[in-house]
């Protein structure tokens, strides 16, 4: 499918932000939404003390009483003043209660028709001014509401004004997202999550978020403690990233297929479910490279996706795409175990992180036959087990790592001073002194083999 056609798929998806989603409903931003709209500004006290005009204060003051075909005519009528009025007085109120309030309603009118932001970007390009300037520096004030409603109403204006966001204002906007979702204990959260997923429905934005590491933080958030409603609503931003083959080698890079094997095995929601499954489908499909889709297809083998689908073909479910992603999982996954060769295994297990104690590591066929293979794509595996060594803390992984370095050293003619070149000599030598006994162990053993040129006669005296 072309990419044009892609992009209108997407945004034709149901809307996930508006006020009739379940799950909008109950998020800490609506909850307070609610109780905004109910507040009672004075704004006569406004136009008194001069902080707006008469015809801000009329228009504002007719909007407010007005709804349906009413508040549709006004619209019609009076565009530029609509537009006039909301920008003038978010530049001329401080009181948060008041922000808020304004912030709250221009969503509201914005979210009962989409075209009704071109009101404000038409605006805007007449007075030759940004139209993002004004939303984007409320992002800056303290109030927690009143910026998430601001991103809110940014989102809206990206993804359904004729000119989309670019250059410094986007870059500044998707850097706010980003860091938004790495506070800790941040309760808007899910706002947050639900702006990121109208952003990436659009490939611009795919790309500009991508661009500036938001795979590597949408696999930090999922891989943290998180509850089922942000857990989905991130898998979906995967799930749009994947229509852009080109993002798909990304999310293998920061090992999304073994975060979301985890949040699978574990999931409760069917909603959670079926986004995942439709995110590893994708990656299956979408990709261009046969290699990458069999890489893939390995890794979901490895992160135990096989075993969790023959659970899911018992289930009962009413959802007919599930079953569709069950099946075509399944029947792909089973067919790449029957091409599946012993270092293809070796290499998904060695870039998943996830070392364990699986059969390759003890066979002396495997270590003669592929300890060459090792340092292909500029030694790409042996650095991935040296950066292992360095920053994991699970104590299986470090021993199962220290005993590959031995072996590649033991099989392979040149192995002692690739290592020592890759810095894993030093790595090994460190962990000598770890708390670990098994690690403190296998790291003897590799020490041994970097030591001595013939290890079968080491071998012979260190066991005499």
């Amino acid at each position: 499918m072309p990419d044009s056609k892609i992009d209108s798929m997407l945004m034709k998806l149901p809307d996930e932000t508006g006020k009739g989603d379940v799950m909008a409903a109950t998020s800490v931003l609506q909850q307070k939404a609610n109780e905004i709209r109910n507040n009672s500004i004075n704004w006569q006290s406004y136009l008194q003390s001069q902080m707006i005009g008469d015809d801000d204060y009329r228009f504002i003051t007719e909007f407010l009483n007005s709804d349906g075909t009413k508040r549709d005519r006004l619209l019609q009528d009076q565009r530029t003043q609509c537009a006039k009025t909301f920008l003038s007085l978010l530049e001329h109120i401080s009181k948060d209660q008041t922000v808020q309030y304004i912030l709250t309603i221009i969503d509201d009118m914005l979210q009962e028709d989409k075209n009704r932001v071109e009101i404000i970007r038409e605006y805007s390009k007449k007075k030759r001014e940004n139209v993002w300037s004004p939303f984007l520096n409320l992002l800056n004030r303290p109030d927690g509401f009143i910026q998430n409603m601001t991103s809110r109403i940014i989102a809206k204006l990206a993804c359904w004004s004729r000119d989309p966001m670019e250059g410094s204002d986007l870059t500044f906007y998707l850097t706010w997202l980003k860091d938004q979702l790495q506070t800790p204990g941040n309760e808007y959260v899910q706002t947050t999550a639900r702006c990121l997923q109208m952003m990436l429905r659009d490939e611009k934005y795919r790309l500009a978020f991508a661009g500036m590491g938001g795979v590597s933080v949408l696999a930090n958030v999922l891989s943290g403690r998180i509850n089922f409603q942000i857990q989905y609503q991130l898998a979906f931003c995967l799930w749009v990233m994947t229509f852009s083959p080109q993002l798909v080698e990304q999310m293998n890079k920061h090992k999304i297929i073994p975060i979301l094997g985890d949040i699978l095995n574990d999931a409760v929601k069917d909603k959670v479910t079926r986004i995942i499954l439709a995110v590893f489908r994708n990656m299956i499909e979408k990709p261009e490279d046969a290699s990458m889709i069999k890489e893939n297809c390995v890794a979901m083998v490895q992160a135990k996706v096989l075993k969790q689908l023959s659970i899911l073909q018992q289930h009962k479910f009413d959802d007919e795409d599930i079953m569709a992603d069950i099946e075509f999982l399944n029947e792909k996954l089973l067919a790449s175990i029957q091409d599946l060769s012993s270092f293809d295994e070796y290499s998904t297990e060695v870039k998943s992180g996830r070392l364990e104690w699986s059969p390759v590591h003890k066979s002396e066929r495997f270590w003669r036959e592929n300890a060459p293979r090792l340092i292909e794509k500029n030694y790409e595996l042996l650095k991935m087990l040296v950066h292992l060594l360095e920053t994991s803390r699970d104590t299986l992984v470090l021993a199962v790592a220290s005993y590959d370095i031995g072996e590649f050293v033991r099989h392979y003619p040149r192995g002692k001073s690739i290592i020592e070149q890759l810095g894993g000599k030093q790595m090994v030598m460190q962990l000598l002194a770890h708390e670990d006994p098994n690690v403190r162990y296998e790291a003897l053993l590799a020490v041994q083999k970097l030591m001595v040129h013939n290890w079968c006669v080491a071998q012979d005296i260190s066991f005499d």
